[in-house]
């Protein structure tokens, strides 16, 4: 009932079976509440994007207007949907890159068996350690 979709209430109210007075009601109690706090579906803000993209500036500041949504807002869902359509050759990374990222890769993976080792030869050198001091501890005690 909303825009961007804005269905008619008499056919949300036979569509979901409740009656078009209950309806004008929730309709109005949403509206009572700021524009920030709806929020817009992905097609519902593709569709506004697409609705705008051929109005002037006072046009679609009306449009805004009576929608409730802000300028800059539709200037930020074009920006995604451009960036969302990009071609995969522009977000795909260079070979070199790659190559490059493959090798900090393997660095990294060898550094970390590096400390994973020293790690595992830490805690058995600790755990011996313990296990040595209880035996000497008990044997002070006798």
């Amino acid at each position: 009932m909303l825009p961007p979709e804005s269905a008619p209430l008499d056919a949300v109210a036979l569509e979901i079976g409740v009656s078009a007075a209950t309806l004008e009601r929730w309709r109005s109690d949403r509206l009572a509440r700021p524009a920030t706090e709806r929020t817009w579906t992905a097609a519902a803000r593709m569709e506004a994007v697409v609705t705008t993209a051929s109005m002037d500036e006072a046009t679609k500041s009306a449009w805004c207007r009576s929608n409730g949504v802000f300028p800059q807002m539709l200037d930020e869902w074009r920006t995604a949907a451009i960036q969302a359509l990009a071609a995969p050759e522009e977000s795909r990374a260079s070979p070199s890159e790659t190559k490059h990222d493959r090798r900090r890769i393997k660095e990294l993976e060898r550094e970390l068996r590096r400390k994973e080792k020293a790690l595992a030869e830490t805690a058995a050198l600790l755990v011996l350690s313990k296990k040595l001091e209880a035996i000497f501890n008990k044997c002070e005690d006798e």
